[in-house]
């Protein structure tokens, strides 16, 4: 039967479970370790957009932006502008929290700058991974649906480059806290190194648990069709 994870099947079951359990752990994590660190200032009552943007030029970015985004958290750095576009609590805020978080998208823009490879193949699957994401669910379902063996395995494919993508992306997340850590230690800026240690590495938890949960599924896809396969021959 071609179910690859619809119905009753206790393995994708175990699957949803854990991805639910990791998700909230990780994000009470998140939100717990920023919580505490934002009340804690940072030295020389800096902003977050200050002390990124000190960053910048020191590590040879002066060309990058810094701009404002809405929401919570909702930071991040895009090469297609080569602008950071920081939260509001972020730029404008100098907790050790808003600080880290600032500095760590500054090392994304640093890591354009310096070609860094990693980053360089993670922006080079965006497109392709864009495609795969939005495809494979109806390549999947059409497949089983219509007891098409090459179309599942087609679908399993176009996955396979959602996970490869996540696992580029975590060298890519801690290669830029690294580099967050050393300028704030380095420049003397942050009252509590670990402060600004422990909001990244929570921060890096979200993507390890994501990618953990896309390979639990990858393998569970990949068990299933040879099961399949074993049933066919």
């Amino acid at each position: 039967m071609y179910y690859y994870g619809y119905g009753l099947d206790l393995g994708y079951l175990a699957i949803v479970f854990v991805s639910l359990v990791l998700g909230g752990l990780t994000q009470a994590y998140i939100n717990r370790s920023y919580r505490r660190w934002s009340q804690v200032s940072a030295t020389a009552g800096a902003t977050g957009e200050e002390v990124a943007r000190r960053m910048l030029d020191s590590e040879g970015a002066s060309a990058v932006g810094i701009t404002l985004v809405p929401g919570h958290l909702t930071d991040y750095y895009d090469p297609r502008d080569n602008n950071l576009h920081l939260s509001e609590e972020n730029r404008s805020g100098g907790s050790v929290a808003s600080v880290a978080v600032a500095c760590h998208e500054a090392g994304h823009a640093i890591q354009t700058a310096r070609g860094y490879l990693p980053y360089r193949l993670r922006s080079a699957l965006v497109p392709v991974v864009n495609f795969a994401q939005q495809t494979w669910v109806i390549v999947l379902v059409v497949g089983v649906a219509l007891r098409l063996a090459g179309l599942t395995q087609l679908a399993v494919i176009l996955f396979a480059f959602s996970v490869l993508f996540q696992l580029v992306t975590l060298p890519v997340e801690i290669d830029a806290s690294r580099r967050a850590v050393a300028y704030l230690k380095g420049a003397g800026t942050v009252i509590d190194e670990r402060g600004a240690r422990q909001v990244l590495t929570a921060a890096a938890l979200t993507y390890v648990a994501a990618a953990l949960v896309s390979v639990m599924q990858l393998l569970y896809l990949l068990s299933r069709m040879n099961r399949n396969d074993d049933e066919e021959s």
